[in-house]
């Protein structure tokens, strides 16, 4: 069996797919993990990217990728993203979302909310990126 999921981007609609996000997501049946968010932290911990919001994007899609391989899942699977970036401006839109869109590969993006916040967890954090994923059973 395969995963349900399917992208929902109406033609009536503007263009989200470029941005790095589907308007929709519609999923059936399956199993579903919820990924904590992930941050620009590297196997030792060690903060990748320090000031630099593309770098720490890129580290912390990777790192939903590793979560998402050891559970037997790919960004494919991914039916929603929730994206907090420090400080958030309309100029980091486009950036983040370039990288959001390479994270898929190819596939249809999930469904995703873009958040601006005063601040993550610690100090040096620009971004924080949470999954949720649908796997067949």
């Amino acid at each position: 069996m395969t995963t349900r999921r399917k992208a929902v981007n109406p033609p009536s609609m503007y263009a989200a797919v470029p941005f790095g996000f589907s308007h929709a997501v519609e999923q059936n049946g399956g199993r579903t993990l919820h990924l904590a968010g992930q941050v620009a932290w590297n196997a030792k911990g060690e903060l990748v990217g320090a000031g630099d919001l593309v770098a720490q994007t890129r580290q912390a899609l990777a790192n939903l990728r590793e979560v998402l391989a050891a559970c037997g899942a790919t960004p494919a699977d991914v039916v929603r993203l929730r994206t907090y970036v420090v400080n958030h401006s309309p100029d980091k839109l486009g950036p983040v979302s370039g990288e959001i869109v390479a994270f898929y590969g190819g596939a249809e993006p999930a469904a995703n909310t873009f958040l601006g916040v005063q601040s993550l967890a610690l100090p040096d954090f620009l971004v924080e990126i949470e999954a949720t994923a649908v796997l067949a059973d």
